[in-house]
This record gives C-alpha cells, structure tokens and sequence, in this order.
C-alpha cells in the first residue's frame, strides 16, 4: 500500500492508494473531522476556566473589599431602612427584626438622596459599621 503526502492550506490529508491500482481512496473528511472535535473541545475548556476564574476573582473582591477600604474593624449589617432622620441618621431592620440604630456623619459614604428611595421601595440596604464611643453604631458606607 503507498501513502501520499497532500498538503494544502496547512492542512495535511493523508489519502490511501492501493498498490494494485485499484484506486480506492479515502474520504478526506473523515479524516479531518476527527482532528478538528478535540480542538473545539479545548477550546470550550479554557473559555470555561477563564470564566469561572474570574467569577471566583470577583466574588473575593467583592468580599475582601469593604475591609480593604475601612479597615479591619468594620462590621457588616443588612436589612431595610425604616426610617431617616435627623440629617443622615437612620434606623435599619434586619431579617431577624431587629431595629439598628446607625449614626451617619461626615465619614459617612452615603447619598441622602439613594438612602430615601431605600426608605421608599423598601429596599435591601447593606450598611457597613464601626461601633463608636457609648457602644453607638456609625455608619462608614451605606449601599
């Protein structure tokens, strides 16, 4: 049996020619599609670890960054506000019900404005917290 090299556009295709001159050769195709599925697959397989890398990455920011911004001291609570007033100041309402207390003063990294529509669409509101001097709660930043 001789082989014949074919080379074209960097594709290689080995056709089978039979010696006794009979002719049969075999279908390229079914020697290309078998090289091409592990290249796909490969493919797929690193667009997929690259994604959940970076959504693994993401969520450790999202997680680490509050610390990273105020401090190792800062506490966490969520929940709803219930009320605004005077100034900045508010009370929250944790899932548990219940009421937080928070003071929001010049450090304080919240717009009056986006702590209303909180108050109005009862929305869920994280505030993140340092207990300041007579165990009163401040808040650093409110989302």
């Amino acid at each position: 049996m001789k082989h014949s090299d074919i080379q074209c556009v960097g594709i290689n295709t080995y056709l089978h020619v039979s010696a006794r001159g009979g002719g049969i050769l075999t279908d390229a195709k079914t020697q290309f599609l078998p090289s091409i599925f592990p290249r796909i697959a490969a493919a797929i397989f690193v667009f997929l670890l690259i994604g959940s890398l970076s959504l693994v990455c993401a969520g450790g920011v999202a997680l680490v960054d509050p610390m990273l911004i105020h401090g190792g001291d800062v506490e966490h609570a969520n929940g709803k506000i219930i009320s605004i007033g005077p100034g900045k100041d508010f009370v929250l309402e944790t899932a548990s019900g219940q009421h937080l207390v928070f003071q929001c003063g010049d450090q304080c990294r919240a717009s009056l404005g986006h702590m209303q529509r909180h108050l109005r669409e009862r929305a869920h509101t994280d505030v993140y917290y340092i207990e300041g001097p007579g165990k009163r709660l401040m808040a650093v930043n409110v989302d």
